[in-house]
């Protein structure tokens, strides 16, 4: 699967597609287009003439109504519903990209996603303070995981959720559950919330702002506006952003306390790291971390010590409240990127500690600089966000054999002085 930038992170359909996270991997469900528009037109994602498909819906009819579907929601909701072999596709090439939590940053939390971010926070920040009176989760967390999730509310997605849910579910991979979120799905149109032309989302059924699945909203979405209505999809995000917070809350998010921080590792620092190896702050301090810049850590409790570049690169201090943020997705880096997008939008600065040069021996900053040469070049490297994808790798390789060079596609030193 070819990677784009915003394809790579927005829509990470979380939210019980746990089984799309393995082995501390990243798993990546795309979303289409940015929302605010109709159904997706690519004919990968529109429905098609099937007819295992069709016979596997008139055996299902039985299945939802004993769930309690009404025949008018299961005809209003399966009206038009289609086989779409794109969510196939989707489903069986699924990749775990085991982004650097460096790459993962500058992707999920970019200068240009920021400046979509602080603009957002703003002009919500009246609802976003209500949304913490009423639930505890700090204004700046609902809305990273807002930016996390759908860009802000700019990639919604476009794929129509019954369609996509309905062919996983006959797909039959992981059948039962995709006929729980089809069933789910078919609830939330029998009790008023939306219509089916209006229920669009990612190719795994993640709706909305924050991108939940049709159990989850079923469980946790609330109507914070009080017009009847848990209303996810429109352009205004209130009832998206309050059932994000309410499902922190009811997973335990601890008001008053923070996520976690960057922390300074001590020259030789040895201690094994990572989110299960949870230690007192007391031992930690013991051990020399400290924030960074200096200063005692401060004491939450229990916490855990992620240093993915060891001491010298960027660490942190986990409190629990990170294992609440890793309820909504079992990434790491996922926790990191929402933690450090809220600490962004709460008016912080950019890492303190740099990650340094990569396998290739460029630094981000170098990375970036390499993929801006390659622009100016007539070599579409896409958006210098420093991160080496597909779309830089096969920059590189258009410019390597236009200049009669070995192509490999590989970034390095030597390629960027040429570029020079």
């Amino acid at each position: 699967m070819l990677v784009s930038r915003r394809g790579l992170l927005a829509g990470s359909g979380a939210l019980a597609l746990s089984g799309c996270v393995r082995g501390g991997g990243f798993a990546l469900p795309e979303i289409g287009a940015a929302g605010g528009g109709g159904p997706s037109s690519d004919p990968a994602f529109t429905p098609q003439p099937n007819a295992d498909f069709d016979t596997w819906i008139q055996s299902f009819r039985p299945r939802a109504r004993s769930a309690g579907i009404s025949d008018d929601a299961l005809n209003t909701g399966l009206r038009g519903v289609g086989f779409l072999p794109g969510v196939v596709e989707r489903d069986r090439n699924q990749t775990e990209f085991r982004r650097s939590t460096e790459d993962y940053l500058a992707l999920v939390a970019g200068e240009d996603d920021l400046a979509i971010g602080r603009g957002r926070f703003a002009t919500n920040r009246a609802v976003l303070d209500d949304i913490e009176a009423a639930y505890g989760v700090p204004p700046e967390i609902t809305a990273a995981v807002w930016g996390v999730e759908s860009r802000f509310g700019t990639r919604l997605g476009d794929i129509p959720v019954i369609s996509a849910v309905t062919t996983l579910a006959w797909e039959g991979r992981r059948g039962r559950f995709f006929e729980a979120q089809l069933i789910s799905a078919l609830k939330i149109i029998q009790n008023g919330d939306t219509t089916p032309d209006r229920m669009l989302g990612s190719w795994a059924g993640a709706m909305g702002h924050t991108q939940f699945i049709p159990t989850t909203y079923e469980e946790y979405a609330v109507d914070f506006r009080g017009d009847g209505r848990r209303d996810i999809w429109s352009n205004d995000p209130t009832d998206s952003l309050a059932s994000t917070a309410n499902y922190f809350s009811r997973f335990g998010w601890q008001r008053g306390a923070p996520w976690g921080m960057e922390v300074a590792l001590p020259s030789g620092f040895s201690a094994a790291t990572g989110r299960d190896n949870r230690r007192s702050v007391a031992a930690w301090r013991d051990l020399g971390v400290t924030r960074v810049g200096g200063g005692a850590l401060p004491d939450h409790g229990s916490a855990a010590i992620h240093a993915p570049g060891g001491a010298g690169a960027p660490a942190w201090i986990l409190y629990s409240n990170f294992n609440v943020i890793l309820r909504y997705n079992a990434s790491v880096n996922y926790g990191i990127g929402v933690g450090y997008m809220s600490d962004r939008l709460a008016g912080g600065g950019p890492l303190r500690q740099s990650f340094g040069a990569d396998s290739s021996g460029l630094t981000q900053a170098q990375r970036r600089e390499l993929q801006e040469r390659l622009n100016a070049a007539g070599f579409d490297a896409g958006t210098p966000d420093g991160v080496i994808g597909s779309g830089t790798e096969a920059a590189i390789e258009g410019y390597q054999a236009a200049n009669g060079l070995p192509v490999t596609g590989q970034p390095s030193l030597e390629l960027l002085r040429r570029l020079r």
